[in-house]
């Protein structure tokens, strides 16, 4: 396994400290497994939607989980009574957990299931204390020097 060296970034980069963690834990992680197959794709700006093949899931054998920054998927079937005999077995019907990391305000607006393939859809929320705003040159350079005048002694 290849050591990152992330100093460089600890240079420019201000808070993105837990950026390091993330990077560091997907690396220690094993290769995931590739099943359920699922794609990610942008619909509009901040609008996301992920589609997972679950064939042969019912909608009550899906659990979906938003926690912290991560969203886990899992499906379960429930043991079968019942012994089946199949000359070829293409359609894997077994349990599953699958685990996004969401990016900072990703909200899960909800989730579907269709024709075999589960869709989730997620939207990036950002606040308006977030939002990029324009600082005014001089706006507060006239009340920090008041401040200090009046605080001097005499």
């Amino acid at each position: 396994m290849r050591n990152i060296d992330l100093s460089p970034l600890y240079r420019s980069f201000i808070g993105f400290d837990h950026l390091a963690s993330m990077i560091d834990n997907a690396s220690r992680n094993e290769k995931p497994a590739g099943y359920p197959p699922y794609n990610i794709e942008l619909i509009e700006e901040d609008k996301y939607r992920i589609t997972m093949a679950v064939a042969g899931f019912s909608p009550e054998e899906v659990d979906i989980e938003a926690r912290e920054n991560t969203l886990f998927v899992a499906g379960n079937k429930p043991g079968k009574d019942e012994e089946r005999k199949f000359l070829h077995k293409g359609i894997s019907e077994r349990n599953f957990e699958r685990k996004f990391q969401l990016g900072d305000h990703v909200k899960v607006l909800g989730a579907d299931l269709q024709n075999g393939l589960l869709h989730i859809d997620l939207e990036r929320v950002i606040p308006e204390a977030k939002k990029p705003r324009k600082i005014a040159i001089g706006a507060n350079a006239n009340t920090h020097s008041n401040s200090v005048l009046e605080n001097k002694p005499d």
